[in-house]
């Protein structure tokens, strides 16, 4: 087992990481900017380092900050968490070659996965479905990006191959207005991720969001933990998310939940990863893979009772995965709720000072947060400051819990958006389950 381990991240994600260390008995350090001193996996932390000031990109986002964090406390690997570098090829690749392990895939599994263009094709060889488009990037051939918008079929989207969290795309409603699209789109890219590449896909107009999670070890094993559906979002972010996915039958789930493992094993994948999926008329279609654990892990957690961040820490020491997938049990159902430091009605950040706390309890309930009373919520980072997770033998049981859990919860001195969650738990078309990713914009549009 790992020795000690460098704790590459902040908040909630990070005192996750840091107790499952505490678990397998590995020692932490936590690394800190100026701001995030009083963080609480920094008290807890059997060691930290302050590795800049306040601004992400002079601290968590400083890689030789990180690595050196690494070298005077005598780690031996590095966990990224979520956010961040989690994701930065470069950054796993300077882990390695510093002499540490890097928790997560190889640093070319990430690249691959990164471009959207090399992942599709990734997935179409390894037999995962995927929207219907271009097949590769398009050129400055016109009559051939012409005849890819013919052959798919209107609405088209035109997407950056570097891109993400929903930027650098654009919906195209017909063939007069594709050309310019494309042209825009490619400007952007350039710009926006230093990379022009663009490539076409079927615009999928009332999708739902189905995810798959994966874990693979560097022996060839591979499987899945079951899907998680992710519909219920704000500005392509997630609001909540929940397990397993309304509607999705067991033919289903094992049909591509076993393509997602195979690709795994095809591309020598390793660590936690996770396929997502639009989901539209019964058909799965894989729009990209994120190469780390994500936020909302929890919940397939609580439905399969697998700690997800400490099977990450395994596979990062070596070791082959021990569960198979016979092994891989669905008990009951979970949602999470994540909370935002923000107004519930405008959205705007509202960081300041923890004045008063009560988190909720009772079976079935999970908080992940860093909160404490007189705990200061900056300004400079993201403004999810925790998760409730509500487990229930059935989906309406988890959904009872949660809005008991929702009115349970405390939080003065700033503003968060429980309201907003408490809303969209007494709503009639959520409480059916099966809404699409375009719901909840327009239900907060129309109020």
């Amino acid at each position: 087992m790992l020795e000690k381990v460098v704790i590459a991240n902040r908040g909630e994600i990070a005192l996750r990481i840091l107790r499952a260390c505490g678990e397998l008995g590995i020692k932490t350090v936590a690394v800190h900017s100026d701001a995030d001193r009083d963080l609480m996996h920094v008290r807890l932390a059997d060691e930290s380092v302050c590795i800049g000031p306040a601004s992400s990109l002079d601290s968590y986002l400083n890689i030789p900050a990180l690595i050196s964090a690494a070298e005077v406390t005598d780690a031996v690997a590095i966990h990224p968490g979520y956010g961040f570098l989690s994701e930065n090829a470069d950054f796993a690749e300077r882990v390695e070659q510093s002499g540490f392990i890097f928790i997560g895939p190889r640093a070319e599994t990430i690249r691959i996965m990164g471009d959207k263009v090399a992942a599709i094709d990734a997935m179409q060889k390894a037999g995962v479905p995927c929207v219907p488009g271009s097949d590769g990037p398009l050129d400055d051939d016109d009559e051939a990006s012409l005849a890819h918008g013919r052959r798919i079929g209107y609405p088209v989207i035109i997407k950056a191959s570097g891109g993400g969290g929903g930027r650098g795309m654009r919906v195209v409603h017909s063939e007069a207005a594709l050309l310019n699209a494309i042209s825009l789109t490619q400007t952007e890219a350039g710009a926006t991720f230093g990379n022009s590449t663009v490539y076409m896909e079927k615009f999928l107009q009332n999708p739902r969001h189905v995810e798959f999670q994966v874990l693979a070890d560097e022996h060839g094993h591979a499987i899945h933990l079951c899907e998680r559906d992710c519909s219920m979002q704000r500005r392509h972010q997630k609001v909540v998310e929940e397990a397993p996915a309304p509607g999705i039958t067991e033919e289903m789930r094992d049909r591509i939940g076993d393509r997602c493992a195979e690709a795994c094993r095809q591309i020598g994948y390793r660590g936690a990863g996770t396929f997502e999926f639009l989901f539209e008329n019964n058909e799965f279609y894989f729009i990209e893979m994120n190469t780390r654990v994500q936020v909302e892990h929890p919940v397939t957690e609580m439905i399969t009772g697998i700690d997800i961040v400490k099977q990450q820490l395994r596979i990062a020491a070596g070791e082959p995965l021990t569960i198979k997938q016979q092994d891989v049990r669905i008990q009951g159902h979970a949602m999470e709720c994540r909370i935002n430091a923000e107004d519930p009605v405008t959205f705007m950040p509202s960081p300041g000072e923890i004045t008063t706390l009560h988190m909720p309890g009772g079976p079935g309930i999970r908080v992940d947060s860093h909160l404490y009373s007189g705990y200061h919520v900056p300004p400079y980072y993201d403004s999810m400051i925790g998760k409730i997770i509500a487990h229930g033998s059935t989906r309406d049981s988890a959904m009872a819990r949660m809005r008991t859990a929702l009115m349970e919860t405390v939080i003065t001195g700033i503003k968060t958006n429980i309201p907003l969650q408490q809303r969209i738990f007494e709503d009639a078309n959520f409480q059916a389950g099966g809404t699409n990713i375009h719901y909840l914009e327009q239900k907060l549009s129309d109020s």
